[in-house]
């Protein structure tokens, strides 16, 4: 698909991940790693295929909206369109290896949250303690699904390694050094990220709800905005040959959007379409996140310890939480105000993004698409 058609629909995600025929790209890429892992696997012993067959299941459904972010930038500093360029091709398999390093962080993340589905399947370790439960196996079916998972996730986070090296082989030392340098420190971002997260959790919470708030933006700003949009933007500058000032002057737009990014999937936790998200509604809930959402509707209420905020509160945590339960805490979040307060924070970090992509040096047609893409990785229902 051409840039001009994809833009015509801009806020199509599907669309502009289409064109110059990206989508299609990455998937190869992504696809022929997949095989080489399999054969490899296979190899050591038949009975571990199955590893790579969840793996493909969970990476199949990917939108690839980091691999975008990366291509785009490239593009928009200067990259070339040319499906035989080495840069061009590096840049589609460094888009190969954000998606596999996502869905070793997915992988780790279903387990530490209990998760029960994702993209619209069984989560890795449900699929593997439902395998172990049928077969009659000895031990916990739930520790095996557990354990499996993690291994699973090991598994992956080495094939994005192993991309990412593939993918860098062909180009000038500089370039490689600096990409190979934001990729790791990105990975370093997530795994702390990860563990503030945990953090939070496990911290006292609600005493503050102020300080609760900023907490949570700490979390998602480095467990997420980071590898979602500020990292794949870096990279794709660094891959085009601009080096680390273009690198940081994209990164600048890149972590307001991905923190706006973030909080558009906190939002969808609560109020999303399971149809749409993969996810059952409330899931975050139900999990006991302690997100800004959360932090803002207790800020909000004019009781801390009022009847609305016991419902909130109350549905923390609660694996059982039904679609009755979810809507009573939905209607205290709506009440309080804070579902309007976080849209409005959404379009405030927006606002912040695009102004700095205004003032990137980027060439179209990658600057335009760079823009449709911010839009689209925040407009969006899943």
């Amino acid at each position: 698909m051409s840039v001009s058609s994809a833009r015509t629909g801009a806020l199509n995600p599907v669309a502009l991940l289409d064109a110059e025929n990206l989508r299609a790209d990455v998937d190869a890429a992504v696809t022929a790693h997949l095989g080489r892992l399999a054969a490899e696997v296979s190899a050591i012993s038949p009975k571990a295929e199955v590893l790579v067959e969840e793996a493909a299941g969970l990476l199949m459904g990917g939108k690839r909206l980091r691999a975008a972010f990366c291509y785009w930038s490239f593009r928009a500093h200067g990259g070339a369109a040319d499906p035989t360029d080495p840069a061009r091709i590096a840049a589609v398999r460094v888009g190969a290896a954000l998606e596999l390093f996502q869905a070793a962080a997915l992988l780790h993340d279903d387990v530490m949250d209990n998760s029960d589905m994702r993209r619209g399947r069984p989560t890795a370790h449900r699929a593997f303690a439902a395998k172990h439960a049928v077969a009659g196996w000895s031990g916990e079916a739930v520790r095996f699904g557990d354990a499996a998972a993690i291994l699973l996730g090991d598994l992956v986070l080495l094939a994005a390694q192993r991309e990412l090296s593939a993918a860098l082989a062909p180009l000038p030392a500089d370039v490689v050094e600096a990409t190979r340098a934001r990729f790791d420190v990105m990975q370093s971002e997530v795994v702390v990220g990860q563990y503030l997260d945990v953090l939070v959790q496990a911290e006292p919470w609600g005493g503050d709800p102020a300080s609760d708030e900023e907490r949570a933006r700490k979390v998602l700003r480095a467990k997420t905005a980071s590898y979602s949009v500020a990292a794949p933007l870096a990279l794709g500058a660094l891959l085009a040959g601009r080096g680390t000032r273009a690198a940081a002057g994209i990164e600048a737009a890149g972590l307001p959007l991905g923190e706006a990014f973030q909080l558009r999937d906190d939002v969808l936790g609560v109020f999303g379409d399971p149809a749409v998200t993969g996810k059952p509604a409330g899931d975050d809930l139900r999990e006991g996140k302690h997100t800004v959402v959360v932090a803002r509707t207790l800020a909000l209420l004019p009781h801390a310890d009022g009847p609305e905020a016991a419902t909130l509160t109350a549905a923390l945590g609660d694996p059982d939480l039904s679609e009755e339960d979810v809507a009573r805490v939905r209607e205290v979040i709506v009440g309080s105000g804070a579902l309007d307060a976080v849209e409005q924070l959404i379009a405030d970090l927006s606002v912040r993004a695009h102004a700095l992509l205004d003032l990137a040096d980027l060439t179209e047609p990658g600057r335009g698409v760079l823009t449709d893409l911010a839009h689209a990785a925040v407009d969006r229902a899943a």
